[in-house]
């Protein structure tokens, strides 16, 4: 009877001991349970459910928020893949990823093509340019874009005659984990279109110049036939004439530069120096009715290969470019230095800094586009100007080293009356300038806060 009592007792001891621990245990989940209920929604109100139905309920919103989401990508991922637009995407090692049907029909990728698995870009497409671009994009960690010519390659030799290179832009935008995507834009059509105005422009000045030649002469003729003041209304017309004549010619130079810039140069060795101080001669009438000073600063002599009569004109628009803005009494200052570079042991920087007011920010991109101009305040009123004379160009003569001027450049003395006041002449240095090699640049001076327009041209220490 002892025994199992004392059983007994044991038996109760033990239940309460599991109770207690049972309770203890149901206490820490409920615990935990509500610090979870918090964590998910902090102004959950505790007493408004259990933390088990708290914590059921959400789950189920966030859950529904998970399904919202991939709907929202999977609609995300239907328009990437119908955009007119080519839209890839890389790793940080540069593993194609994704891929939309506009860009693989871009980059001449075959359905087939398109890795299952990651695999280097440079493997699907063989373009060095947008390897490049990549690596800018992800260096710069800002978007970058980039123009290039891209030449499809294809497995098949039979149809590889058949596929023509075509221009491409790309634009990189910087992804999480150092991947990139790039946007791919066609730039053929463009192209074609800028190849046609261009033709158009040319056809058209070509048909112009033979009736323009026309009028000039028979201006001429009544010009020595009408007395005053008749013939006041005889030089303002063949003042225009000139103009348009010369308008006609500068758009004819530049078709032909563009279309075939190498035939059209006559190489020599000159002494850019003498060329620099020839141009400013030739332009000296204009900078002395605006009493501007000059100042030369760079090497006595410097031999160099190039068009003698090309590059006399491109340094004459760009010294009447700062003639025409720089206020009364500036400086217009010419700097020749040489410059090491990674791909050529020397290069001849020229620069030419005036006092006027600069371009600008948003138009320095345009300068060297035909047409562009600036500013209002930045073109002149050619029919207006005062030119000695009963023709526009008789005074060129007037100023020092005018007949070596005339012998060298022809007829580039029109630039006179003309470079710059119909938006081409810096248009024509810089075909000028590319046809030689070259390169230009035009920005704002940091300590005259005029113009600062620089032209690079190649340079072989070994030309004598």
């Amino acid at each position: 009877m002892a025994g199992e009592l004392i059983n007994s007792l044991w038996f109760l001891a033990g239940l309460l001991a599991g109770l207690v621990l049972l309770s203890w245990y149901r206490a820490r989940m409920n615990s935990k349970l509500k610090q979870l209920v918090r964590l998910l929604q902090p102004d959950a109100l505790s007493w408004s459910f259990s933390s088990t139905s708290q914590l059921i309920r959400e789950i189920t919103a966030h859950t529904e928020e998970h399904q919202n989401l991939l709907a929202r990508l999977e609609v995300w991922h239907q328009i990437c893949q119908s955009a007119p637009t080519g839209f890839f995407q890389v790793d940080q090692d540069n593993q194609l990823i994704w891929c939309n049907p506009k860009a693989c029909e871009m980059l001449g990728i075959q359905p087939s093509q398109l890795p299952v698995r990651p695999r280097l870009l440079l493997e699907v497409v063989r373009s060095y340019e947008l390897d490049q671009l990549i690596g800018q994009t992800r260096a710069a960690g800002k978007p970058c874009s980039q123009d290039w010519i891209f030449h499809p390659s294809t497995p098949d030799p039979s149809i590889l005659s058949q596929q023509s290179p075509y221009p491409l832009r790309g634009y990189g935008i910087p992804l999480p984990n150092d991947s990139v995507g790039v946007f791919l834009e066609n730039r053929q059509e463009a192209v074609s279109l800028t190849q046609q105005r261009d033709r158009w422009i040319s056809d058209v000045a070509h048909e112009l110049k033979t009736p323009l030649t026309s009028i000039r002469l028979v201006a001429e003729t009544l010009q020595l036939r009408l007395d005053p003041p008749l013939r006041d209304w005889v030089d303002r017309l063949l003042k225009e004439t000139i103009r348009l004549s010369n308008l006609v010619q500068d758009l004819l130079d530049l078709s032909q530069l563009e279309a075939r810039p190498s035939p059209q140069l006559n190489f020599k060795t000159l002494d850019l120096n003498k060329l620099v101080q020839s141009a400013w001669a030739g332009l000296e009438p204009l900078a002395h009715q605006k009493r501007l000073q000059f100042n030369y600063i760079g090497p006595e002599h410097l031999l160099i290969e190039a068009d003698e009569s090309r590059l006399h004109r491109a340094l004459l628009n760009l010294l009447d470019n700062s003639i025409k803005y720089s206020p009364e009494q500036a400086l217009i200052q010419v700097r020749i230095s040489l410059l090491p570079t990674a791909e050529q042991p020397q290069q001849i920087c020229l620069e030419v800094i005036d006092s006027g007011p600069g371009f600008p920010e948003s138009a320095l991109p345009h300068v060297f586009e035909r047409f562009y101009r600036a500013d209002p305040s930045r073109t002149r009123s050619i029919a207006g100007m005062k030119v000695p004379g009963s023709k526009a160009t008789t005074w060129v003569g007037n100023a020092p080293g005018a007949e070596s001027f005339k012998e060298s450049t022809g007829s580039s003395q029109r630039t006179l009356l003309s470079s710059g006041g119909n938006g081409l002449g810096l248009a024509i240095v810089r075909q000028i300038v590319e046809a030689h090699g070259g390169s230009v640049k035009a920005s704002n001076h940091p300590e005259t806060h005029g113009a600062w327009l620089q032209v690079f041209l190649p340079y072989q220490e070994s030309i004598s």
